[in-house]
């Protein structure tokens, strides 16, 4: 520790020289924005956060969350109210609804939809649309389950 004291006295210190002013005794001047816009200029927040996520490659999950965001709008009101977007992935759309009959009715609208979505949010966002069934309850979760057909056995 001794040997590192002793070397940092050693060293000659730079004469720290006030930012922004002439270094070295030129006639340098300082740079200010000036009138013009300037990077150092105070940004709107929305140009900031378009400019990190370009520079973060996060452009295609933002657009992807716009197909959640306004599912509304881009398909109608009235298919909202009976199916809902689950996951979209690789171009992929996963649809839930609400019942057998409205997945029929998703799947022979499906060119329609993807129309309405690449129009709303882009073309190469949604290229495909998979539309799931309604979901019938598990019987296998709970603390005290047990192998072979449970209560299911009572129905027929």
């Amino acid at each position: 520790m001794a040997a590192a004291r002793q070397a940092a006295k050693a060293k000659p210190r730079r004469k720290q020289v006030p930012r922004g002013t002439a270094v070295g005794g030129s006639r340098a001047r300082r740079r200010w924005s000036g009138p013009g816009a300037d990077d150092r200029d105070p940004q709107p927040l929305g140009r900031l956060a378009s400019r990190v996520a370009a520079d973060r490659g996060w452009h295609e999950n933002l657009v992807g969350g716009k197909v959640f965001d306004r599912w509304a709008a881009l398909v109608g009101a009235e298919v909202a109210e009976h199916a809902k977007p689950v996951k979209l992935d690789d171009g992929e759309l996963t649809v839930q609804a609400e019942s057998t009959a409205w997945a029929t009715q998703l799947r022979l609208l499906q060119r329609k939809l993807l129309a309405q979505i690449a129009a709303g949010v882009g073309r190469d966002v949604v290229t495909r649309l998979k539309v799931l069934g309604p979901s019938a309850p598990s019987w296998r979760f709970g603390p005290r389950h047990v192998a072979g057909r449970g209560p299911r056995d009572t129905y027929g």
